[in-house]
């Protein structure tokens, strides 16, 4: 039997939360205190003849001192609670069983459920207007399923999964029968118990074929932010996520100052309503209810918890009174909800730490995700001999070592004849649980045996993937297993395998997929995310001429399957490919690494393989590599012959030589040489004179204290007189870095703490959260690190909290924030206001494009009472920095910037009382004059998506526009003039050609990936939108851009420009076009960057991503002129390079987030229409910062009138128009509009 998707009272609920925040009771154990009861209060008739003490067993009283109980419900409700929660906390089987009363629980639950329900109905009797709910408490126990209670034996549980199924399924029914609204799991400290409880949930829901509002909540158990099972909040989330709650929250062991952070967390990822119900601060024995906190102290909490956006549910749990409810409704009642999150579609996995996967497009998407294959006995004749052997302790040391060798996820299958798999699968499972090493990533259960794979789940807290499911046996039973797989909150491989057997050809690979994604997501509601296709991966090489194709056929079918099931995920055995040459590592390495790279460019997501045997692809020897290829791809009848002959002479990889320069200066002493090292850039003899003046040295830091922070002083002197540039000061850097590293271990080996280091002070520097550009973030930390500050860079996308706590564990004296986007200063406006909060008063600066000194002063310094200032760039930070923490220079310094911010802020003000708009109408009546009878419209040649994949790297890099490269490393002028500066020419010619050696390398190394798309359609205007029509009928919107107007007081004869001038506007009857497009140069710029930055080389790590931005915007003007041709005008254009950087052609590429269409949200609307991430890997952060980050996107306007503009500032009319226009609120849209409010 089905159960209904919702009830009555569910839909009342949602009605409800969409309008207000709702109000949970407080505590139950904290108002029974309050009655002094003794054994025979406790006892009843009901349990007189227990034959244990039942003193302190506080469900027992909803049936033998109903009237207290009862009491307690309407004094919650009277203070404002809209959902109670039933007396059973420990009202299960398995609870009661430590006083002999487990026979009692159906009982206990009923009743509590009745009285519960009684006292809603006296409620809403007396005030008819009122809805009152009643929600079914489902404690976690006093048995955990994830954790033994032996430490002798890790492997021990002293309940099993199935038995709480059991007892929860009892409480559930005595709950229901007793007439609960709600069914409540709360105070989850294990989540595998949690899991059961809702594994119970849905099969009560399907016995009685209707379905009840959930409300789940977890317990964070300290500062550590992880449950006592050893769950992250998101971890937790991702495991829980199948049984669809109305809500989930955070309640019990803190305060609600100690839980904000997690609460803000959990806001961030769910997307169902966010309930809370904390402490009431810290235990205390000497206060009446036991805790610190009076309902003011605790209202004031949570009310800042709802102007933040983190609740729409909020209660009491221990401590907590009917006067504490009381104090938070008056505190909230008129503060908004918080809207549930809208995460993109992934596939959420979990161990202690969560793992998400977004659906790969092509190799440059996104990480691979790796499946160690060694925890198999199947296919490690190591792990298998441990396990026959019975050697589990040993056996763990196998699946260690694949976290450590990079797997994202450990496979493990006991699948042989003479071990009986299902113990275990359940005895190691649980082992693993008790090694957080190993259970931090998610587990693959893998077994041919239905029992075996139900064991394994009984066992896992976390989201795990269950290998296999298949059509075998029928649609029937793979329906009922889908179905289950369900129910435990697992994602599934779905085999290539259906009742004919297995899949071999490229057609039935694909069929029986495109049926398996048919039935699980239309019959069984299974998730699409959660689905991984497995179209199996045969034998080549073996001989046999019809197994020829196989590789070819995997890889194509991956492709197809991807194309036509969205949102499922792609996997595959990789070792099954090389069986032919068992013995033979180095080939079938090489064969496992140029099947993974084709396969990865058509879409593969994850593979199970060992973690730490791959080759890299481009490291296989190149005869080998073709070789191999030649059979993988069946590129001719005599490859595998030609591979078989070759394999048998194969002799290794070649090794490269290394060369040494013997310069002059190597004659100098170890510090000169080292500072003229450290001057000059140079890192080839780093290491031997670093030892070298250690052995001088009583100490190795004293060699960091010394000839290296002198050589760095020369650098930083250098510099600051201008004779050194950024590139070589990161150059000075890699050599730095390099000394340290040598040093490190000798320093750990003291074991003696740097408390006498010169360091200067240390700063805590990150990209905010949603973005994700660093290059000038890293070039600061270079420049402060050459400067003797310790930098501890904290990354991209970082969130407030992050950064927050690393700079209290740090006792960081500076914080500093970059971001390129403009949604990058809410977010900075965001992290002052926190670090206010929280009471910081450490330096906080800003920087970044988008960043500036009079939004820092007007925007951003108003919240936060400690310093704050805008860098404006590298070269300037240190000197900044040194100006806030010299005692003798701060003080100064800081009055200085209070009054330039004020004198800021003044101005502003002043030129805003000047600055004059005209109304939204008057400002259309003064658009752009264009008479559309007289227009040539360019009609583009079809309106076909066009996609690119197989550029050639040299020909976009003759595009290149080389004048932002320079401004990158602050060399400021154009390019080829920058050359001949009498001030920088002389670095400029040598950071050219590094860069273009570094050009080189990638072209011919082929590092990047480049990837565009575009496409037109028909469109014309409505007032300021655009519409974009599915054809030249115009009868279907697809869908609308939205675009802003000029608003201040223009001169005479100035039109208020907009975008929508620029295309024909409905009424006018013309069909006109605009088109879009995004290209990218992939991940692998970052990964390419990677490799530097972990040899210790920030300057060639940042030259690679600036080259890689250059190469994005080259391919953009490439992939322009490509759309100009296809709409007929571009053709005869024959434009030198530099008139193109120029843009001496006609039409405009405007980007969203710049200054025409400043609306970064735009995005979305362009990401749905050319299906963005789908053809190129590109995808956008929360905050539209598109990722990977060399990578570009706009639309197409061709009126040879259009031209780029500043919409600049507008008026709050303007602004209320737009929001109506995009259906959003006033709030959002300011959100999204900051920088250009003009009020």
């Amino acid at each position: 039997m089905t159960a209904k998707k919702t009830s009555q009272v569910e839909d009342k609920l949602r009605a409800l939360l969409a309008k207000r925040i709702l109000y949970l009771d407080g505590a139950m154990g904290t108002m029974i205190q309050r009655h002094t009861l003794e054994e025979e209060d406790f006892r009843g008739d009901y349990f007189k003849d227990a034959k244990i003490d039942l003193k302190g067993n506080n469900d027992l009283l909803s049936l033998t001192r109903p009237d207290i109980i009862s009491d307690i419900y309407r004094a919650y409700y009277r203070a404002g609670s809209d959902i109670i929660e039933t007396n059973t906390f420990s009202a299960t089987s398995v609870a009661q069983a430590d006083y002999g009363l487990q026979d009692a629980a159906y009982d206990l639950n009923k009743a509590s459920a009745q009285l519960a329900k009684e006292a809603a109905a006296e409620i809403m009797a007396d005030d008819p207007g009122r809805e009152c709910f009643v929600a079914g408490a489902l404690g976690p126990t006093n048995r955990t399923c994830s954790i033994s209670p032996d430490v002798n034996n890790p492997a021990h549980r002293n309940v099993s999964y199935m038995e709480l199924v059991e007892a929860y399924h009892e409480q559930i029914r005595g709950l229901v029968d007793g007439g609960v609204d709600i069914l409540m799991p709360e105070t989850s400290f294990d989540t595998l118990n949690l899991k059961a409880a809702i594994y119970a949930i849905e099969k009560y829901f399907c016995e009685v074929g209707r379905r009840l509002p959930v409300m789940i909540s977890v317990t964070i158990t300290d500062q550590s932010g992880r449950t006592l099972s050893g769950q992250t909040v998101e971890a937790f989330w991702h495991s829980i996520r199948h049984a669809k709650p109305i809500s989930v929250g955070i309640n019990c062991a803190l305060g609600a100052s100690e839980m904000r952070p997690y609460m803000e967390a959990l806001s961030k990822i769910s997307d169902c309503y966010l309930s809370c119900y904390p402490n009431a601060g810290l235990p205390n024995p000497l206060s009446e209810t036991g805790y610190d906190e009076t309902p003011d102290i605790t209202s004031s909490l949570v009310k800042e918890y709802a102007q933040s956006g983190f609740l729409n549910i909020i209660g009491g749990c221990c401590g907590t009174t009917p006067e504490h409810i009381n104090a938070i409704v008056e505190s909230t009642k008129d503060l908004p909800p918080r809207r549930p999150a809208r995460p993109s579609q992934g596939t959420r996995l979990s161990g202690l730490e969560p793992l998400t996967i977004f659906s790969a497009k092509s190799r440059a998407s996104r990480d691979f995700i790796i499946v160690g294959e060694r925890t198999n006995v199947t296919g490690s004749p190591r792990f298998r001999k441990l396990i026959k052997e019975e050697k589990f302790e040993e056996a763990l040391a196998v699946a260690r070592q694949q976290v450590e060798n990079g797997a994202n996820i450990i496979d493990i299958n006991f699948d042989e004849g003479l071990l009986d798999s299902e113990e275990c699968m359940e005895h190691f499972l649980n082992l693993v649980a008790s090694e957080p090493e190993i259970c931090k990533v998610p587990i693959m259960i893998d077994s041919s045996k239905w029992s075996v794979i139900e064991a394994g789940l009984r066992c896992i807290q976390g989201k795990p993937i269950v290998n296999s499911i298949s059509l075998k046996e029928g649609e029937e039973i793979f329906l009922q297993q889908a179905r289950s797989l369900k129910r435990y909150g697992a994602a599934a491989v779905v085999m290539a395998f259906d009742e004919k057997g297995q899949a071999a050809t490229l057609e039935e690979k694909v069929r029986i997929c495109q049926r398996a994604y048919k039935l699980l997501t239309e019959e069984a509601g299974f998730p699409p995310e959660d689905i991984i296709f497995d179209a199996n991966i045969l034998t080549v090489a073996t001989g046999i001429k019809e197994h020829n194709p196989y590789a070819v056929n995997f890889i194509e079918a991956v492709r197809q399957i991807k194309q036509t099931c969205p949102g499922a995920l792609t996997s595959g055995g990789v070792s099954n490919i090389s069986f032919s040459f068992r013995g033979n590592n180095t080939v079938r390495e090489a064969m496992h690494s140029a099947f993974l790279y084709h396969a990865i460019e058509a879409g593969l997501d994850m593979a199970i393989v060992n973690a730490g045997m791959l080759e890299v692809y481009e490291e296989v020897e190149k005869t080998l590599l073709q070789k191999v290829e030649d059979v993988l791809l069946n590129r001719s009848d005599a490859a595998t012959d030609d591979l078989l002959e070759y394999a048998e002479q194969f002799k290794g990889q070649s090794t490269g030589k290394k060369q040494e320069e013997d310069l002059a200066w190597r004659e100098g002493d170890v510090a000169e040489r080292l500072s003229h090292a450290l001057v000059k850039g140079i890192t080839t003899f780093v290491d031997e004179d670093t030892e070298e003046a250690r052995l001088q040295f009583d100490r190795p830091l004293e060699v960091i204290e010394g000839p290296l922070m002198d050589g760095m002083k020369v650098v930083g002197d250098l510099f600051g007189e201008g004779k050194m540039f950024l590139p070589q000061v990161v150059k000075s850097a890699r050599v730095m870095k390099k000394a340290v590293a040598w040093l490190t271990p000798f320093m750990e080996k003291e074991k003696e703490n740097s408390t006498g280091s010169s360091e200067r002070g240390t700063m805590v520097i990150a990209t905010v959260k949603g973005d994700v550009h660093d290059i000038g973030k890293n070039i600061v930390g270079v420049v402060l690190a050459c400067n003797n500050y310790r930098v501890v860079d904290l990354g991209v996308m970082v969130s407030c909290d992050e950064i927050l706590r690393k700079a209290k564990e740090e006792n960081a004296d500076l914080i500093g924030l970059s971001g390129l986007i403009t949604p990058s200063l809410d977010e900075m406006i965001y992290n002052a206001k926190e670090m206010e909060r929280q009471g910081f008063k450490v330096p906080l600066l800003i920087g970044g494009a988008t960043t500036s000194r009079l939004h820092t002063a007007v925007k951003i310094s108003n919240h936060y009472s400690g310093p704050i200032l805008h860098v404006a760039d590298a070269s300037l930070a240190a000197g900044v920095c040194n100006n806030l923490l010299n005692p003798s220079l701060a003080q100064e310094y800081l009055q200085d910037l209070k009054e330039q911010q004020a004198e800021d802020r003044e101005k502003f003000e002043r030129k805003n009382a000047k600055q004059k708009f005209v109304s939204i109408q008057e400002a259309r009546e003064n658009r752009v004059p264009i008479d559309w009878k007289a227009q040539d419209i360019a009609t583009p040649q079809n309106l076909d998506l066009k996609t690119f994949s197989e550029i050639p790297l040299g020909e976009i890099a003759e595009a290149i526009d080389w004048s932002p490269f320079f401004w990158t490393m602050d060399l400021k002028g154009a390019y080829p003039r920058i050359l001949e500066s009498q001030k920088y020419g002389e670095q400029a010619k040598e950071l050219l050609a590094d860069g273009q050696k570094l050009l080189q390398q990638i072209i011919e190394e082929k590092r990047f990936a480049p990837r565009a798309v575009f496409r037109f359609w028909p469109a014309n205007t409505v007032g300021d939108s655009l519409e974009i029509y599915s054809d030249e009928s115009r009868s279907n919107v697809l869908c609308t851009f939205h675009f802003l107007r000029q608003q201040r007081e223009m001169a005479q004869n100035s039109p208020h420009y907009s975008l929508a001038d620029y295309c024909a506007p409905k009424e006018t009857g013309l069909l006109d076009y605009v088109g879009g497009f995004a290209t990218t140069m992939g991940y692998e710029v970052e990964q390419f960057a990677k490799t530097f930055e972990d040899a210790g080389d920030d300057y060639s790590s940042i030259l690679v991503k600036a080259l890689g931005d250059r190469m994005a915007e080259a391919l953009t003007e490439i992939l322009h002129k490509k759309a100009r041709e296809f709409c007929g005008f571009g053709i005869d254009e024959n434009l030198t390079l530099e008139e193109m950087i120029k843009e001496k052609y006609r039409g405009i590429r405007p980007a969203s987030g710049y200054p025409a269409c400043p609306d970064h949200t735009e995005k979305d609307t362009l990401w749905q229409l050319l299906d963005v991430e789908e053809h190129t890997g590109i995808s956008l952060t929360e905050s539209y910062a598109m990722n990977p980050p060399s990578s570009v996107s706009g639309i197409y306007i061709n009126h040879p009138q259009a031209k780029y503009f500043n919409v600049g500032l507008i008026n709050k009319e303007q602004v209320e128009d737009y929001a109506s226009r995009k259906g959003i609120s006033l709030d959002e849209a300011e959100k999204w509009l900051q920088p250009n409010l003009g009020y």
